[in-house]
Parts: structure tokens; C-alpha cells; sequence
């Protein structure tokens, strides 16, 4: 009989007194424990970006440790991921010391800890992820997620399959070019069952946590570069973004009520969103649409409602193009844009220059991080411009439509409507009429 048989048939304390949360200041416990995602409901996998020393490893082990009790049973595993074994053992050692010891037994030499209810708790490193496979998991922590390889992420949300089980990733941020930050950009997007948080520095001095001259003699001491990653969890400008961190938020501004001018469409495949941008005289963005899993003839209609007689540039590549058609039938000054990978450079470097340019305003949310995320590279052939592996685009390429068709082609200005109503329903306003006076744009070919 082991230890822990042995204990479950002794008189020890209840189990429901094995485990009390530890306090945790109000945004730990918010990442963790509560973690919405957008609709408000409870999100399985939960994505913090956190600084050096802002708790994120003292509350995602109170998080394992309690989803181990509350649903922990003889058999089940809950495990605990690192880059290295070296990392493993430090969350391992803090569990083992916080754990009354009556609550568990412990094995240093194969780093798991076994619980008074049987549940058992791995300490795991991710240097060769074949060696993940094959278990199943009621609940996961993979620590510094940043430094993880992409093929452990994909082995450890294998293991969680077949239980459903909770995932809580937590990490310093290291560059954008890893599937830790792809994935936080999805969640702060509002992906569903995604929740993201970020724990800076400030969040740990406002928590009690850490003393704030020790983070100022930090900002004294580091690069600013080097500061802003672990201190502040912000990505370092890595190479490869076609319009600059720093000019994408000095576009950043309030959405325009004044009526659109120019619009851009980029119609949704597989799994992508149909995106519709609206750009006002000034190059602001006065409404923002975007949808994913209607059927097209539905599409097509929404699309006429939101149109109306406005110049619109509307992606006519594969399966836009009878949507295109069918649009110009209802909406005189469509016209349709086919993306090549010659069309496609033009339109980003029309769009990396309004930018660069602070000619056009756009809102905080799914475009900026759209933006920001957006990458090229130079291949034999050229520059290839694209969204990371897994991340989204379309409004990056509806925004890019729309400012083309905004600034004009070959110097043709877009000329100011003349008695045309709001944009309905983006603004809430009264439907688009038909008619109206607009000069069309001439030699915007793709």
C-alpha cells in the first residue's frame, strides 16, 4: 500500500481543507481563475503575456494545484510544461513546499507529485515534443510559452482532447515570429474559448508585488528595447513589418461619423472573415464590418445594404467574382480587384504608405492587431506579403481596397459625395439611397 493509500484510510483532515487559494492580486486572478472570453463566458484556454517576476508563475500554480483538487481523481493527470528541465523543477519545488504534507507524496526523480484524492501532477519539459504524446490531460500549464517550441504546443493541446480540458499558457513576450504571440493575437481579438491577459510590471507594483524603484532603476539601467519586453510585455519591433509599430499607432484614433467615401471588401474563404471597411474624406474609418459562415447569397445581400451607391473595390479573386457581378447589379460603382502577387504588392505598399504617411485613421481592435501581426518576406519571385501562419488578414486587406480606391490610382482623387446618407447600418444611420454623384476613379488595375 503507498503512502497515499495509506493517508486516504488514516483520519486526516477533509479534503476540502487540502486546499486553499493563496491571494492573488485582482488581474492574476482575472487571467487565471475567471478568464472570459469574448461573449463573457468561461474561456478553456487562457493566454497571458506577462512581465519578469509579475506572478504569473505563483498564480498559474495555485490555478493547476486547484483544478488538481477540485477535479482531480486515482489516474487523472494534470501536467506542468517547461522548456527545460531546469524550469520544470522550480515550479515543481514551490508546489511541493506550499502543499501541507498530508495532501501528497512526491517523486523527485521523475518530478511528479501524487495527491491525497490520486490525482497526479507532472512537472514536464518540452525538449523533444514526441515524448507528449499519448497521455490524456484533465488541465495544463505551459510555462514560458514564448520559448516553447511550436511542435510541444501542438502535442500537449493533442493530449487535452479527449478530456476538454483547460490550458493556461503563460509567458514573457519574446518577438512576434512564435505561436505564443500568433495565439495571443487571436485571443485579443476575440477568438472564441480564448481569453487573453497581460501582467506588466505596473500591474505587479499597483498587486503588491513588486516595488516600484526597483522597476525605475530598471528603465534606467536596460535598453529601452530590452525594458518594454520584460517589464511591460511588449513585443520588440521585430523585422518583417511592412508598415512600422510605431506609425500604426500614430494612425490610431476614434471612429469617424462622418459618411464613408471609399469602400473595400474582402470576401471570406475557409475559415477567414468577409471584412467591410469604410474610409470618410479625411481617410479615417468611419465603419467597420465583418462576418464569417454565411452562405453567399446572404453575403451578397449584406453587402448591397451596406454599399449602396458609394464607390466600393470588392475582391474579385475565385469565388468573388459572381459576387462581384451580382453586386454591380445593385450597386452602380462596385468595382471588383483580382489579387495577384503584383496586385497584391501594389495595394500594400499604397497602404504601408498612407500609413507611414499618417494620411489615413484607423480604430483600435481587430485592424490595428491585424496590422501589426502582418509580415513580408522576399522569396526569388519578389516580396511576399501575408498574415503569420494561423492569424487573419482580411482586414488588412479590406483597409488596403478601400485606401487604394480612397487615395485613387496614377493621381485620381476620390471625389466628395453629393446628398448620399450615412453608412447603414455601420453608424446606425438612416439605409443608403441609391443614386448620387461620384466621380470614378480611373486606372486602379490590378
Amino acid at each position: 500500500m503507498s503512502a497515499i493509500d495509506r493517508r486516504l484510510r488514516s483520519a486526516a483532515p477533509p479534503l476540502r481543507l487540502a486546499w486553499q487559494r493563496p491571494p492573488l492580486y485582482p488581474k492574476q486572478r482575472i487571467a487565471m481563475f475567471d478568464a472570459p472570453d469574448h461573449t463573457g463566458a468561461p474561456a478553456r484556454i487562457s493566454l497571458i503575456e506577462a512581465s519578469t517576476k509579475a506572478g504569473k508563475t505563483h498564480s498559474a500554480i495555485c490555478w493547476l494545484a486547484e483544478r488538481a483538487f477540485l477535479d482531480g481523481r486515482p489516474g487523472r493527470n494534470f501536467w506542468w510544461v517547461a522548456p527545460v528541465n531546469a524550469q520544470a523543477k522550480i515550479a515543481y519545488r514551490r508546489l511541493k513546499l506550499a502543499l501541507p504534507p498530508w495532501t501528497h507524496e512526491v517523486n523527485a526523480s521523475e518530478l511528479f507529485i501524487r495527491l491525497i484524492n490520486g490525482a497526479t501532477i507532472w512537472f514536464k519539459n518540452a525538449e523533444k515534443p514526441d515524448n507528449l504524446y499519448g497521455d490524456d490531460v484533465y488541465a495544463c500549464v505551459i510555462d514560458e510559452a514564448s520559448r516553447v517550441r511550436e511542435a510541444a504546443w501542438h502535442a500537449v493541446r493533442s493530449t487535452l482532447t479527449a478530456t476538454k480540458g483547460p490550458l493556461r499558457c503563460i509567458g514573457n513576450v519574446k518577438g512576434r515570429k512564435n505561436w505564443f504571440f500568433r495565439l495571443a493575437r487571436q485571443a485579443e481579438a476575440g477568438a472564441d474559448g480564448l481569453h487573453f491577459s497581460k501582467l506588466t510590471a505596473w500591474d505587479a507594483v499597483e498587486g503588491g508585488v513588486l516595488d516600484r524603484e526597483e522597476i525605475e532603476d530598471a528603465r534606467r539601467l536596460l535598453p529601452e528595447a530590452v525594458f518594454r519586453e520584460l517589464y511591460l510585455a511588449e513585443a520588440s519591433d521585430d523585422e518583417g513589418n511592412p508598415f512600422g509599430f510605431a506609425h500604426i499607432a500614430a494612425c490610431l484614433g476614434p471612429l469617424s461619423p462622418h459618411p464613408p467615401v471609399a469602400v473595400g471588401v474582402d470576401l471570406a474563404r475557409s475559415q477567414d472573415w468577409t471584412v467591410v471597411v469604410g474610409l470618410d474624406r479625411h481617410g479615417a474609418v468611419c465603419g467597420i464590418e465583418r462576418w464569417q459562415g454565411v452562405p453567399w447569397g446572404e453575403t451578397t445581400a449584406r453587402l448591397a445594404d451596406l454599399i449602396g451607391a458609394r464607390p466600393a473595390l470588392v475582391d474579385s479573386t475565385g469565388v468573388g467574382d459572381p459576387i462581384v457581378e451580382a453586386l454591380q447589379r445593385r450597386c452602380p460603382q462596385v468595382r471588383g480587384f483580382t489579387f495577384t502577387a503584383a496586385s497584391k504588392q501594389r495595394l500594400m505598399e499604397g497602404l504601408s504608405l498612407s500609413i507611414q504617411s499618417r494620411a489615413i485613421t484607423i480604430p483600435d481592435g481587430p485592424i490595428r492587431l491585424e496590422l501589426e501581426a502582418f509580415e513580408y518576406v522576399y522569396t526569388r519571385t519578389g516580396i511576399r506579403y501575408a498574415a503569420p501562419e494561423g492569424a487573419h488578414d482580411d482586414c488588412v486587406m479590406a483597409l488596403a481596397l478601400a485606401n487604394a480606391l480612397w487615395r485613387g490610382s496614377e493621381g485620381h482623387a476620390v471625389a466628395e459625395p453629393v446628398g448620399i446618407p450615412r453608412l447603414s447600418p455601420w453608424l446606425d444611420a438612416a439605409p443608403a439611397a441609391p443614386g448620387g454623384d461620384y466621380a470614378y476613379l480611373e486606372g486602379l488595375a490590378p
